[in-house]
């Protein structure tokens, strides 16, 4: 089928760029997608699900409470959604404000859990697109440790969408420079969220660790 497909065509990718395919995290984005098919999907073996609407995920966290699932936040985060995350969310792609990271820092405080999260970097320079510019991210990252019950795993990035490769994988690169740089002063920088169901092959390639697949599975 198509996702063992998309995984056959990830673990080409690994060996093409001399990787490990153990090394690269696939998160299936499951918007739109019924909680009767993620239950489905667990047994499986599926134990990871990305979400991009808080609504339609505590929803679905409701209905599959009794199934050991790990929910990730995907999309851009309004702060008025975020006081829902403490119930479901163990992972969030796409910080990229200081506010939002103060108002998840206490709220995850509150319930005494703790968030793993990704900075969202714009890494294309696209206007349409959220994310910090790269010249923003140390000063962001230094910032960022005086929230503890954020966790910062890594860098996030949307690359431009365009069906030419050579113009896509710069986005890459890019971030992974970053990552080597951020690593100096935050150790805790290491993995690389990066890559989707029509760009994830050039993402591993250029080190990704995490590839949101959605359209491929």
């Amino acid at each position: 089928g198509a996702g063992a497909g998309g995984v056959r065509a990830s673990c080409a990718a690994c060996r093409r760029a001399g990787r490990d395919p153990g090394a690269v995290r696939l998160l299936p984005i499951t918007k739109t997608v019924p909680a009767a098919i993620l239950r489905i999907a667990h047994q499986a073996g599926i134990d990871a699900f990305g979400e991009n609407k808080v609504q339609e995920a505590v929803a679905k966290h409701a209905l599959l409470a009794d199934l050991p699932v790990r929910w990730s936040v995907v999309g851009h985060l309004q702060t008025n959604k975020a006081r829902f995350l403490p119930r479901f969310a163990a992972e969030f792609h796409a910080l990229d404000s200081l506010r939002l990271a103060e108002l998840l820092n206490r709220l995850f405080e509150e319930e005494g859990r703790t968030l793993d999260v990704f900075v969202q970097v714009n890494t294309s320079g696209e206007a349409s697109k959220y994310g910090l510019e790269p010249s923003a991210l140390p000063a962001f990252l230094d910032e960022l440790t005086r929230f503890p019950a954020l966790k910062a795993r890594g860098l996030m990035t949307l690359a431009v969408l365009h069906p030419d490769v050579a113009r896509v994988r710069p986005c890459f690169e890019r971030l992974r420079l970053l990552r080597d740089q951020a690593q100096a002063r935050h150790p805790a920088i290491a993995a690389l969220s990066m890559g989707m169901s029509g760009d994830f092959e050039a993402a591993i390639e250029e080190g990704a660790d995490v590839v949101r697949v959605g359209r491929s599975l």
